[in-house]
């Protein structure tokens, strides 16, 4: 990266100190001479010399202190900037390092915690979050187009045998290519659902989670009925602001998380919304299986599934609890998984209370 034309930084404060320090020997010099050409007694003001001859004697002593200082000024300035600026040095060298493209560099600066401490520490954790970034996103590419893949690939499979085997059944075919084709636009969706709420493009509008919960629970009351599962509701009026449809979406998935990873039979999913000074509660709870705490903090992660989700005819895309987390942290909540001691997993969404 090149420098366009002019003075650096460095250089400029190395002529500021000079400058300043010139100055300095300036105003001691004129206050020397000054002091000088008068004597001074009690009561009596006198010459002690004439200027002509005082100006004589001390100029040539002026001029010598003058270059000492200007000299000094200039070396020791010099010296004084590199040493202040090294840090921004390091600093620079590492943005660099980053416009490259690698971004696992950090300053480290050690020393005292001044502003150019900060200033690093800043860019070090802003460092880090891009890391993180970026790798999630070449995670999320990768699972991505795997899982797009998948019904391609079948798509492709189940056209090539019917093209080898004309007198194959069509209905069972079609009937096979149209879950196929679902589950893609279901994976396509959910990934168009993610990309919203991660940019935060929605408008924020005030919307009850308790009625948002209701909703959610009786659109999926079928599925819990096939399931043999038995979905409760209850709770207050739970105010917040953010978008219907996102905080739908959340809810949605939510209940149907619960609902399919259930027990096979008798299980129960726990509905409930509640009201604290700061925030909106909304609480999901399921039986089920017993959980360890390793896999559940990873269920937020996109494309992450628990061993029985992979035997399930309604087990998704692997977005669900993804899509989840986006969403409130779109909309400036948390999101809290804990499993229960007894099997199954509790989510708690917390968001804040609303006009």
């Amino acid at each position: 990266m090149t420098r366009p034309p002019g003075l650096s930084v460095r250089l400029k404060l190395t002529l500021s100190y000079a400058g300043f320090l010139m100055l300095a020997g300036v105003v001691l010099l004129t206050a020397g001479y000054f002091s000088l050409s008068r004597g001074f007694h009690p009561g009596v003001v006198f010459m002690v010399r004439s200027h002509a001859q005082l100006l004589r004697s001390f100029a040539p002593t002026a001029v010598l202190v003058l270059a000492f200082l200007l000299a000094f000024g200039l070396l020791g300035g010099w010296i004084l900037a590199g040493h202040m600026l090294s840090p921004l040095n390091r600093i620079t060298e590492a943005t660099r390092i980053a416009a490259d493209g690698s971004l696992s560099h950090r300053i480290r600066l050690p020393g005292p915690n001044d502003e150019f401490r900060e200033l690093a520490d800043s860019f070090d954790a802003m460092l880090a979050r891009l890391d993180a970034h970026v790798a999630e996103q070449k995670r999320f590419a990768a699972n991505a187009s795997h899982e797009l893949r998948t019904p391609l690939a079948i798509t492709q499979a189940l056209l090539e045998v019917a093209r080898k085997d004309p007198d194959r059944d069509l209905a069972v075919l079609l009937d096979r290519l149209y879950d196929v084709n679902v589950r893609a636009i279901d994976l396509t969706e959910a990934m168009l659902v993610l990309s919203r709420a991660d940019q935060r493009s929605f408008t924020r509008e005030r919307v009850d989670l308790s009625l948002v919960a209701e909703e959610a629970a009786e659109t999926l009351l079928p599925l819990a009925e096939r399931s043999g599962v038995t979905i409760e509701t209850s709770g207050d009026l739970a105010p917040t602001t953010g978008s219907p449809a996102l905080l739908l979406q959340l809810t949605t998935n939510l209940v149907h998380n619960a609902i399919v990873h259930n027990l096979p039979q008798q299980g129960t999913v726990w509905v409930a919304t509640s009201v604290h000074p700061e925030y909106v509660e909304l609480a999901v709870e399921n039986t089920g299986e017993e959980l360890a705490p390793h896999l559940v903090t990873t269920l937020t992660e996109p494309f992450q599934r628990g061993t029985e989700r992979l035997h399930t005819d309604h087990a998704g895309v692997g977005l669900g609890l993804a899509i989840v987390k986006s969403i409130t942290l779109a909309h400036d909540g948390t999101l809290v998984l804990t499993p229960r001691p007894a099997g199954g997993l509790r989510v708690t969404v917390r968001l804040p209370v609303g006009g």
